[in-house]
């Protein structure tokens, strides 16, 4: 077998073998090497290159024989050479297939492009990010932060974090919860993944998700793991718990606080009996509370879990009020899932950043969670009014759904509309938005669209309203 040689110091980045027994000039490998990286797209245009000394020294090769390669690779136009001897992979290189592929599946805030307002849902006015506080809270973590805590940790996450989000998560959502008992995962994604993980090693086969739901994760991930998956209709006050009672699921997801797209409130006495459900089945209640923070014109609903926290699996996140980007989620589990969850996010990849999750926990002690979202409810609050005050306006005749609180509203269409047609007229008029027929389970179902308000601005808004209704005077042949 043939000897070769890795880089792999620091300043290389690139991954180049070398095999002095293959009979290939060693020039040609190291060419071949770096235009396959950049025909793959893991060298993107404009990305600089190593220094020839110092490729060549990681690579136990003369400087002659690299700068060779890189000429070859300039002269068929993959590298270009800037003065001072920089050599970069050319601005020209069109995106690799992959990473076309990847722009057509964009989450939730890169969507729209294109449109001249965008309704999309699940989004944040992330430009609001409190930089300044968190920038404080990062600096007290790397100045006091004991070493111990940049080693490898359990799988729960740092005590510190879990301890905090204790403190918040009693005293704003009335949950009964733990340190011991939080895992810290990824964002919701990873931690319904985690979950359905356990819940089939647990022996689950069924699971039921509201409907129409948003939750895409679950039901593709609950398929994949072998679970079959029933819609539970969602009325006025959300899921219909009857429906439950005939699913012989063993689990369910709700969004009980401000059920997402339609958002409706569960109320008392249906909590009861999905809990009682829960404790009659041995089955799981996942609580997924996305945007409870957000409420403007009702009291505060208390989590589920503090009912019953041996039944009710609470998920948390920072996507909806602090930023999707950071990355920040946790579970509060039963006693009896919390060992195998942790087990489990060790396997997927050995915990979440420490440095985010300490950070993020001095946030939360300082107060300054809190701060932000006083300063941002009113801002929401304006926005929201501003989309009922168009409604109201341009297109009476759609009833607005779950106003007292969240990012978004669902308006239910006039039996006359058609919403897959209204949709599209809209997309024609250069406005983006969402009708629920994608998030239904079971079927079609009344017709509705949700308006995602959140990074919208009034006048922005307005506009939308007014494209809109353009689109339905087209839809009515007016």
């Amino acid at each position: 077998m043939g000897r070769s040689r890795t880089n792999s110091g620091p300043a290389e980045d690139l991954l180049i073998e070398l095999n002095r027994d293959a009979g290939v000039p060693l020039h040609r490998q190291i060419e071949a090497s770096i235009r396959a990286s950049i025909r793959a797209g893991r060298l993107r245009a404009d990305a600089s290159l190593p220094p020839t000394r110092t490729l060549a020294a990681g690579l136990g090769v003369s400087r002659g024989v690299v700068v060779e390669a890189y000429q070859q690779l300039v002269a068929e136009g993959y590298l270009a050479s800037r003065s001072g001897g920089y050599t970069r992979v050319a601005a020209s290189m069109p995106p690799a297939a992959g990473a076309a592929a990847a722009a057509s599946v964009a989450p939730p805030s890169a969507r729209g492009a294109g449109f001249k307002v965008d309704f999309g849902y699940g989004r944040t006015d992330v430009s609001q990010f409190p930089r300044a506080a968190w920038l404080r809270s990062v600096r007290t973590v790397l100045t006091t932060t004991p070493n111990d805590r940049f080693a490898y940790l359990d799988g729960r996450g740092v005590p510190e974090l879990r301890e905090a989000l204790c403190d918040y998560l009693n005293r704003v959502r009335g949950t009964s919860s733990v340190p011991g008992n939080v895992v810290v995962c990824n964002g919701y994604g990873q931690g319904i993944s985690l979950l359905i993980q356990v819940l089939v090693k647990h022996g689950a086969r069924r699971i039921a998700l509201e409907d129409p739901s948003s939750n895409d994760d679950a039901r593709v991930l609950a398929g994949a793991a072998g679970l079959d998956v029933v819609g539970i209709p969602v009325g006025p006050d959300g899921v219909q718990v009857e429906a439950l009672h005939r699913a012989d699921a063993d689990a369910v997801v709700l969004t009980p606080s401000h059920q997402w797209p339609t958002g409706g409130v569960l109320s008392a006495a249906a909590r009861a009996e999905v809990i009682r459900w829960a404790r009659r089945r041995g089955a799981i209640v996942v609580e997924d509370d996305y945007d409870a923070e957000y409420r403007y014109d009702r009291s505060p609903v208390g989590a589920m879990q503090g009912l019953a926290p041996d039944h009710v699996v609470y998920c948390g996140t920072a996507s909806k009020t602090l930023a999707p980007g950071l990355r920040l989620g946790w579970l509060v589990l039963p006693p009896r899932l919390v060992a195998d969850v942790a087990a489990a996010k060790l396997l997927a990849d050995r915990g979440s950043p420490v440095i985010d999750q300490l950070t993020f926990a001095d946030f939360l002690a300082r107060g300054e969670f809190d701060r932000h979202l006083r300063r941002m409810r009113p801002v929401y609050r304006r926005r929201r009014d501003a989309l009922l005050d168009a409604l109201r306006a341009h297109l009476p005749d759609l009833e607005p759904a779950g106003v007292a609180a969240g990012q978004h509203v669902v308006a239910w269409l006039p039996p006359d509309l058609d919403e897959a047609a209204v949709v599209a007229a809209a997309a024609r008029h250069g406005l983006g938005i969402h009708g629920l027929g994608p998030f239904r389970i079971a079927g079609p179902g009344p017709g509705g669209l949700i308006f995602g308000y959140a990074i919208l601005g009034e006048p922005a808004i307005a506009e939308g309203v007014a494209l809109l209704a353009t689109a339905v005077r087209e839809v009515r042949g007016l």
